[in-house]
């Protein structure tokens, strides 16, 4: 019987006995006519009475047309002959006729209804309706057999995350294999990467692996409405693991109760550092918890507190990346095996158009090309669907219905073609893959590329590259229009922040040298440790910044504009085209940018791919054999690439999309 079901049952119970005790209480006065002696004494001289009944003083009776009557007689010997004298016929009953649990009913009952009611709404507000005062109970839940549970070979994309795992079910399995040597089984592991990586479906598959009791519980769980709940309740979870140990105990999202303390919001006794200091002890305190491992989530790993981090509490941290490109072909290939497809579909080029997508990201391509195919009626998902696709999860839905002047139209298409203009005339720059000037979500048109490799760090040259991609269609406005719109901000907001990742981080700055400036570890810890930064260099160092950043952005700034200006003609054809197709791919582009031939370093990169693909595509289906299946179950969102803080501009697509 479900929760609602109980509650509802409860309220028709109490419903049905409040009904009954008006009805007991009011049924006398309601047929009953209540008169006084004298009343009565008249109607008995008259003959209106036929039956009269005793009950110590009370006397009830019954008039001849059919009525009822009730009243109280004082001792009157006479009144029986007079009764006897009228023919009335007379009935005696004890005082006590109506029993004691009936008096107790009535004088009890409202104070046991209200009683009930009260116990029931307290129950209701400790949350999920639990026994009187079990609100420190932990709600951690048992995971069985019957529920579905996963294991290594439901996993693909993290090979590494998945080895450390498996020593874990190793220590679990056979702990005096390690022990023997004199070695401790790890107390903790934390599972630390992007939303929709995998990281509680990594822990589905410990516990599917190990066989052993796997509670779940998730951060935020142990926070109630009451002071000292969550200490409560860590330590009722640590007294469940012992007695089924070994065991593990989960916990999703553990920044909700790990946060870095001294946050000087809410003083020692803040319920969170309680919560904190109570699992730090179970962990790793006087009392040993041998069999016990402590497995935890988190995308944020910069705001958990140091003591929570140290060995002997979470003696390892597993990071969880998202896949490279042979991770995203083999998620690729899993969630389609049940969408048909048409022969047209290369999965190889779909992963390498997807740097930075997650298992939840990719599965989610995948069913969003499925529905688009069933939409339009087809038979099976074709290269088309899977376009559409990959440009709605990217870029939101087209909205062809915005109306918008043709003079718009035509700087949004001059203005998308400076872009990819730039990066074909720029050697070492990323290949061009799609321009399009149909508006998407919150942008008027959009240039995509399609990276060659995988990149995990940035050059100085690749960056001085990618702001004059990003200037190159503000400067195409300039040159075609003699004036410039507001088309361009995104594009300035980025090109801002690489030039200034380049100076004050990356030491890419001659006159400023190898130095870093702005430190983010001074931030208030309670805001995430990343709301403030600290100034550490004076004015005049800022000073320094600020023109070092002008000069990077204006020195490419005038290099585009020199390129833009010498290739006019190329930059009109391409504009003209556009309009007249609104979309354009890559074949299209190279044909109106070099109807002539491609140059060397173009040629090469499509010689590259060409030669490139199809092996790429043999090593992914031999590998794909061997794995199965990687999916995250957090939604998406950005972050940027352990060694590229740029990406987080373009993480997502890495088609570095432009607002126009």
């Amino acid at each position: 019987m479900s929760q609602f079901q109980k509650n509802l049952a409860l309220w028709l119970v109490i419903s049905l006995l409040m009904i009954m005790l008006f009805n007991m209480v009011t049924q006398k006065d309601t047929e009953q006519k209540q008169i006084n002696y004298t009343e009565f004494l008249s109607a008995v001289d008259d003959g209106k009475v036929s039956d009269i009944t005793f009950q110590g003083n009370q006397v009830t009776g019954l008039y001849t047309d059919g009525g009822k009557f009730q009243t109280y007689a004082p001792r009157d010997e006479q009144l029986i002959s007079e009764l006897k004298e009228k023919g009335i016929v007379i009935t005696a009953k004890p005082v006590d006729d109506q029993g004691f649990w009936f008096t107790l009913l009535i004088s009890w009952g409202p104070i046991l209804l209200l009683i009930a009611v009260w116990i029931f709404f307290m129950r209701q507000m400790q949350g999920g309706g639990g026994k009187a005062m079990s609100f420190g109970k932990s709600k951690a839940k048992l995971l069985t057999d019957t529920q579905g549970m996963v294991t290594f070979k439901d996993v693909a994309g993290v090979d590494e995350a998945k080895q450390e795992l498996e020593e874990v079910v190793e220590f679990l399995r056979d702990p005096k294999k390690f022990t023997k040597l004199g070695g401790k089984i790890p107390k903790g592991v934390l599972l630390v990467g992007s939303p929709g990586t995998g990281k509680t479906l990594l822990a589905r598959s410990v516990a599917g692996e190990a066989g052993v009791p796997f509670f779940t519980i998730s951060g935020s769980d142990f926070v109630e409405m009451f002071v000292g709940v969550g200490a409560s309740r860590v330590r009722d979870l640590f007294q469940q693991g012992k007695k089924n140990a070994p065991c593990i105990i989960f916990i999703d999202e553990i920044d909700a109760v790990g946060r870095h303390r001294g946050a000087g919001l809410g003083g020692g006794h803040d319920e969170r550092e309680q919560t904190l200091n109570q699992l730090l002890v179970e962990m790793d305190g006087f009392e040993s918890n041998e069999g016990v491992i402590l497995v935890a989530a988190t995308n944020r790993p910069d705001v958990l507190d140091p003591a929570l981090l140290r060995p002997g509490r979470f003696d390892r941290q597993v990071m969880v990346p998202r896949p490279d490109i042979k991770g995203r072909h083999k998620i690729l290939d899993v969630h389609s095996r049940k969408v048909p497809m048409s022969d047209d579909v290369n999965l190889e080029v779909i992963a390498k158009a997807t740097p930075g997508f997650s298992g939840a990201d990719l599965a989610n391509l995948i069913n969003e090309a499925a529905l688009l195919a069933a939409r339009a009626n087809k038979t099976a998902v074709d290269r088309d669907d899977f376009e559409a696709a990959k440009d709605k999860v990217l870029m939101g839905a087209e909205r062809r219905s915005l109306v918008i002047t043709e003079e718009e139209k035509k700087v949004t298409a001059y203005h998308e073609a400076g872009h990819a203009l730039v990066s074909l005339l720029t050697p070492g720059s990323d290949p061009v893959h799609k321009v399009s000037i149909i508006p998407r979500g919150r942008a008027m048109g959009v240039t995509m590329y399609l990276p060659t490799e995988e990149k995990y760090s940035e050059t100085a040259k690749g960056l001085h590259i990618r702001i004059r991609s990003l200037l190159g269609g503000r400067i195409a406005e300039e040159l075609s229009f003699e004036s410039v719109t507001s088309g361009a901000s995104n594009d300035l907001e980025r090109v801002t922040a690489i030039a200034r990742k380049m100076v004050c981080e990356w030491g890419m700055s001659e006159k400023i040298g190898p130095m870093a400036f702005g430190e983010k570890e001074g931030g208030e810890v309670f805001l995430g440790r990343d709301m403030g930064h600290v100034k550490n260099y004076s004015e005049a160092t800022a000073v320094d910044i600020d023109n070092e950043i002008r000069r990077i952005v204006n020195e490419n700034y005038e290099l585009t504009r020199e390129l833009l200006k010498n290739s006019q003609n190329q930059l009109i054809a391409l504009s003209e085209l556009l309009l007249e197709k609104e979309t354009l791919d890559s074949d299209e582009i190279l044909k109106v940018v070099f109807p002539d031939g491609l140059p060397d370093y173009l040629q090469r990169q499509v010689d590259k791919a060409k030669a490139d693909e199809p092996v790429e595509a043999a090593k992914a289906e031999a590998e794909v054999k061997d794995d199965f299946t990687f999916t995250g179950d957090a939604v998406k969102e950005t972050e940027p690439a352990t060694a590229d803080p740029v990406a987080d501009q373009t993480d997502k697509s890495k088609d570095e999309s432009s607002e126009s």
